[in-house]
């Protein structure tokens, strides 16, 4: 009779360990004049996402969603927020083909509700209405990224 036991597979870890703002900005270059315009602002909104091994070996990885967001009323800049919000996650014991939509999908989607508390706290604190930004389908953006560089979706 032998002792061996049937060797366990590790279960799968996904775990916030850290969400914070990194760098945050915001400018108001026409101020005072500009709170005297009644028309409402037209927006421009850039994101990107960006995400790295912190320690790899212990499954630490950090995601960075950028956020650059320009308000203009006329051809006047209303306010320009520009926000990095990064998160640490711990994620271990998943396949390499999963990692990376981990990291380009569900850490973007846990980050963005925080960045955009962090742009429309900001953009009230400058004197104007609160912004609401629209939630952001991070799964087609992966993909969009992913046909960018030729390889087929994981």
């Amino acid at each position: 009779m032998t002792d061996q036991q049937p060797q366990q597979q590790a279960l799968p870890l996904f775990q916030i360990e850290k969400i914070y703002v990194k760098d945050l900005s915001l400018e108001v270059p026409n101020a005072p004049a500009i709170f005297l315009e009644r028309e409402a602002p037209t927006m421009e909104m850039q994101l990107n996402t960006q995400s790295a091994p912190v320690d790899a070996a212990s499954g630490i990885y950090q995601t960075i969603l950028t956020l650059t967001i320009t308000a203009k009323i006329k051809d006047k800049t209303a306010f320009l927020v520009e926000l990095q919000h990064g998160g640490i996650f711990r994620i271990q014991n998943i396949p390499q083909e999963a990692l990376e939509p981990a990291l380009g999908i569900g850490c973007p989607n846990i980050i963005f509700p925080y960045a955009r508390e962090a742009v429309s706290d900001a953009v009230l604190k400058a004197g104007f209405p609160p912004l609401m930004l629209q939630p952001v389908n991070f799964e087609a953006m992966y993909m969009q990224q992913q046909q960018a560089r030729g390889q087929q979706p994981n």
